[in-house]
C-alpha cells in the first residue's frame, strides 16, 4: 500500500500531486510542452508533490499527451523519486497484452514508481475512437472494460490458468523473467461505472472532479460504499483530478483561467485548437449561451492568489472527503502553469528538497 498512499507536505490537508495535460498554447510547439512537463516533474519531485500523471487524449491540438507510455518514459529519465503514470491510459484504445508490455517496460526503467491509470472513455471524439480502434462499434469497448481489466491484470501477474488461451504469452518486461514489482492499478472515471468496479475490486479511484464536479460527490459515495479489501488495499483510497490555478496576483489568475475556459468552450462544440493567449480570450465575443458554458466552468476552477488557492482546496478536501488533490494548472504560458505549482507548495509550507 506504500506504492499507493501518498505523503501530505508542509501544512496541506492530503497528498498533492500533479495532473499534466501538456497543454500547447497559441505561439508555442509540442515540443515546448514536452519540456515543461520535464519542467513541472522536476518541480513537483524537488517540492515533494506525491505523483504526476499523464492523461491520453487524441485529434486535440491544444493537448500533447497522446502517448502517455512515451511521455512517461522521458519523465523517468529526468527524475529520480516522483511517482509517475497514466491519468490515464485509456484502456479499450488498446490491446491488453500492449498496455501490459509497456508498463511493464515503465517499471523496469524506473522500478517502484509507475502507476497505471485506467480509464473506459475514448478520450477523444467518435471519428478518432473509430480510428484509433479500426471499429465504428464503439459501445463495445466500454462494455467490455471490466473483461479487459482482468485479461491486463492477468498480464501484468503472469497468472493465466493452465489451458487458458494466453497461458503460454507472457508480457515482457514482466515476472516471467523473475521477481519484480508491478504498477499499481488506478480506475480513472468521471461517473459511477467505474468508482462502482474500483470499490468491488478494492482498487484506488481517480476522479475527474475538473470535469464532472457535479458527479464528484456521488461517485465517491459509492466507491466507498461498494469497497471490498483487498491485496492492494484495506481501505477506500481515493483521489480527485482539481483544476487549479495559482498567480501572483489574482487578476492574472483570471487572465490565465479564461483560456482554459476558451480552450474547452471550443472543443465542446466541435472547434478544438491551441490555447488561445490571455488576450484572445479577453477579446472574444460570448454568446449568451456560450458565456453560461465559460461562467459554469470556471465555477468548479480553483484560482487566485496562492491563500485563495489554498482556502479553496482546503475546502474542497473537506467537502469531498478526498484521500489526494491532483492538480491541473491549464494555462496558456508554461510560465504560469509552473510559477502555480511553486506558488502552491509555497503556500503549505513544503520543504525545497533540491
Amino acid at each position: 500500500m506504500d506504492d499507493i498512499r501518498g505523503t501530505a507536505f508542509g501544512t496541506a490537508p492530503v497528498p498533492l500531486s500533479v495532473l499534466d495535460l501538456v497543454t500547447v498554447g497559441s505561439g508555442y510547439t509540442a515540443t515546448r510542452a514536452l519540456r515543461t512537463s520535464v519542467e513541472i516533474a522536476k518541480l513537483a519531485e524537488r517540492r515533494g508533490f506525491t505523483r504526476h500523471w499523464v492523461a491520453e487524449h487524441h485529434s486535440m491540438p491544444g493537448v500533447a499527451s497522446s502517448s502517455p507510455a512515451v511521455i512517461l518514459a522521458h519523465l523517468a529519465a529526468h527524475t529520480e523519486r516522483i511517482r509517475l503514470g497514466s491519468g490515464g491510459v485509456m484502456l479499450p484504445n488498446h490491446a491488453p497484452l500492449v498496455i501490459a508490455e509497456q508498463f511493464g517496460t515503465l517499471e523496469a526503467l524506473a522500478p517502484g514508481r509507475i502507476d497505471l491509470g485506467l480509464g473506459r472513455a475514448p478520450g477523444t471524439d467518435g471519428a478518432t475512437a473509430a480510428a484509433l480502434r479500426r471499429t465504428d462499434h464503439l459501445n463495445e469497448g466500454a462494455d467490455e472494460f471490466p473483461q479487459q481489466l482482468a485479461e491486463l491484470t492477468r498480464f501484468l501477474d503472469d497468472d493465466f490458468p493452465d489451458g487458458h488461451p494466453y497461458a503460454r504469452i507472457h508480457a515482457v518486461p514482466g515476472p516471467v523473467q523473475g521477481p519484480t514489482g508491478r504498477p499499481p492499478i488506478w480506475l480513472l472515471g468521471s461517473s459511477g461505472f467505474s468508482a462502482r468496479l474500483a470499490g468491488m475490486l478494492g482498487l484506488p479511484f481517480a476522479f475527474a472532479h475538473h470535469f464532472s464536479a457535479q458527479n464528484t460527490v456521488p461517485a465517491l459515495d459509492l466507491y466507498r460504499e461498494s469497497f471490498r479489501p483487498s491485496e492492494v488495499l484495506d481501505a477506500p483510497y481515493a483521489l480527485i483530478g482539481v483544476s487549479a490555478l495559482a498567480a501572483d496576483d489574482e487578476k492574472e489568475a483570471r487572465r490565465q483561467t479564461r483560456t482554459n475556459a476558451l480552450s474547452m468552450l471550443r472543443l465542446r462544440t466541435g472547434r478544438p485548437g491551441l490555447v488561445p493567449t490571455p488576450e484572445e480570450a479577453e477579446a472574444y465575443a460570448f454568446s449568451p449561451l456560450e458565456r453560461e458554458f465559460v461562467d459554469g466552468w470556471l465555477a468548479n476552477v480553483v484560482s487566485g492568489t496562492a491563500d485563495q488557492v489554498r482556502d479553496g482546496l482546503d475546502a474542497l478536501q473537506k467537502r469531498t472527503g478526498a484521500d489526494e488533490l491532483m492538480l491541473t494548472a491549464n494555462a496558456h504560458s508554461p510560465q504560469a502553469r509552473l510559477r502555480s505549482y511553486e506558488l502552491i507548495a509555497d503556500v503549505y509550507g513544503a520543504p525545497d528538497l533540491t
